[in-house]
């Protein structure tokens, strides 16, 4: 049985406060790293940053030696205006992270925009790079034929996506938030708050329309993501709030039916953003499927 584990949240100040930087084909990154043993790379959506973690940071940190980064045009990261946004890309940061710390082997844990860059890993562990160990997503668009974006999203690959951006404010980030949290578990003052700083920073609305050009990168990689999570041995779960309009339970009944032996968790009355929304509950299962598919298969192949 998997232990109860306290959840204590990170003020943003202090987060960004652990923060560190390194260079990424000539922009600066954050990242952040805390405490030891097995690597555990945490990938998070659009279009917040990696203090969408915050609640299970210090809990998985007790455990694991968790690393996570704000992706190129993300949150703390550089947001450069002239840059070629895409899913790939995004996946070779990830990549150059781990390069950059001497981490050759992980385990992922993703949200959202950040599933489709964990998507892009898996098919290169697949296509012979093998440095995956389990991979663990959270809700997210795995399929595009069961996403269904929002409103914002849709305006933003219009005509007048340029615009959108530039008029995006906290009270309509608030909005969408709001339609796409449970009903219950709706964002306090404070995270809201906390999400806007990582949206707004080095102004951040104006390039949303370059951003949000990854539903398109789903769709040209699709089969081969697809074929990729069908093809692997590696331990894979979904943790996925039930009632998202975005990636809840459609997308579950699809990931159902196409993945074999598939493991997948339904959270009740949880929506878009499981880790903020219900971290406890969020925690636990991940720390079951670590205890019961990954960690156990580890030792049963380990030679004596």
């Amino acid at each position: 049985m998997t232990p109860e584990v306290a959840v204590t949240g990170i003020a943003l100040d202090d987060w960004l406060a652990q923060s560190q930087v390194f260079d990424y084909r000539g922009h600066q990154i954050r990242w952040w790293e805390a405490g030891a043993g097995e690597p555990l790379l945490l990938i998070h959506g659009f279009p917040t940053g990696s203090w969408d973690w915050h609640y299970l940071w210090q809990a998985l940190a007790e455990r694991y030696r968790v690393i996570a980064l704000d992706m190129i045009g993300f949150a703390f990261s550089e947001k450069p205006r002239k840059y070629r946004y895409n899913l790939l890309d995004q996946a070779d940061l990830q990549q150059a992270l781990m390069q950059h710390l001497g981490i050759d082997r992980y385990h992922v844990l993703a949200h959202d925009y950040g599933d489709s860059v964990a998507q892009e890993l898996l098919a290169r562990h697949e296509a012979g790079d093998g440095f995956l160990c389990s991979m663990c997503f959270l809700n997210g668009g795995l399929f595009p034929e069961t996403h269904h974006p929002v409103l914002l999203q849709k305006l933003l690959m219009s005509p007048i996506g340029p615009l959108i951006g530039r008029r995006y404010n906290r009270a309509r980030m608030a909005r969408t938030f709001g339609n796409v949290f449970g009903p219950q578990t709706q964002p306090d003052e404070r995270e809201l708050d906390g999400f806007w700083r990582l949206i707004e920073f080095n102004q951040g609305p104006k390039i949303m329309h370059l951003l949000i050009r990854y539903m398109a990168d789903r769709r040209e990689h699709r089969d081969r993501w697809v074929q990729a999570m069908q093809a692997t041995c590696l331990p894979l779960r979904v943790i996925d709030g039930a009632v998202d309009p975005v990636s809840g339970a459609h997308m579950v009944e699809r990931y159902r039916q196409l993945i074999p032996n598939p493991d997948t968790v339904l959270l009740p009355d949880i929506g878009h953003y499981p880790q903020v929304e219900a971290p406890e509950r969020v925690l636990k299962h991940y720390l079951a499927f670590r205890q019961q598919r990954v960690d156990v298969t580890e030792e049963a192949t380990t030679p004596a």
